[in-house]
């Protein structure tokens, strides 16, 4: 039951090439950079990634990203990452663009064993019909367009069929965990990152305090143990390591 690994890189030794990734965060909070940094370590790459956005501000998601290490991406959001942006208009990066509700619900889904759901998000748009561009073709033209989805009417209104994601590892940051991986999460960092955690096979959790079992009231958990097999206790210092992506001070 002791699920604690003594280091990040132990943590990920065997993620191997190509492998799918899901990765919690929400802009810079609850991004598990300790781990994302022993990926690119590693050196593994042609990495499938589902993630709200691809990182920031050079950190995050955004080192795997410049280093050429991601081949595709699910996501909602791409920001103001302009490499990201580049890589994708070039042709050299796959992108899935779901809306960000229907991309929690996707990853949830995954975790609680539901295939596929209806919701009315993207109905009579291309996320229903098909024909966004997945891939550029490096010249203006879409090489890998989506394909359209299942529309189902439901007491008069349409719903798209929307499936479940799975990934083979996800890598989740939480502000406490135990020796049995039951997680905590502090505000926004609580987006993202449970999805995350119940959509892989394999999750490992990076967390600022680590406590023993029985120290976190059962009705505080927001994962429970049976979702996450690997934890890492980050130290003091990579536990207070945490930007700010727009620093906003009145005068």
């Amino acid at each position: 039951m002791d699920k604690v690994i003594a280091t990040a890189a132990q943590a990920v030794a065997d993620v191997p090439d190509g492998a799918s990734l899901a990765v919690g965060g929400f802009g810079l909070s609850g991004v598990p950079n300790v781990l994302i940094e022993a990926l690119h370590e590693r050196g593994v790459g042609a990495l499938s990634v589902v993630s709200n956005n691809c990182g920031a501000m050079e950190t995050g998601l955004a080192v795997l990203l410049a280093a050429g290490r991601i081949a595709r991406v699910t996501g909602s959001y791409i920001g103001g990452n302009k490499e990201f942006a580049r890589q994708y208009l070039a042709g050299e990066l796959e992108l899935e663009l779901i809306p960000q509700g229907t991309l929690a619900e996707r990853l949830r889904a995954g975790g609680a064993g539901i295939p596929a759901f209806y919701t009315p998000a993207g109905v009579g748009t291309q996320v229903a019909e098909g024909g966004l561009p997945w891939r550029y073709d490096g010249q203006g033209g879409v090489s890998l367009a989506s394909p359209p989805k299942e529309v189902r009417e439901f007491e008069g209104v349409d719903y798209v069929l929307e499936r479940a994601i799975r990934t083979d590892f996800a890598l989740v940051r939480a502000a406490k965990g135990d020796r049995h991986g039951n997680l905590v999460f502090n505000k926004s960092t609580r987006n993202f990152n449970p999805l995350a955690a119940m959509a892989g096979k394999v999750t490992i959790a990076e967390v600022e305090e680590l406590v023993e079992p029985g120290d976190i009231d059962p009705d505080g958990v927001h994962v429970p143990g049976i979702f996450v097999q690997r934890v890492i206790a980050l130290t003091p210092e990579q536990a207070a390591d945490k930007k700010i992506e727009q620093r906003t001070v009145s005068s």
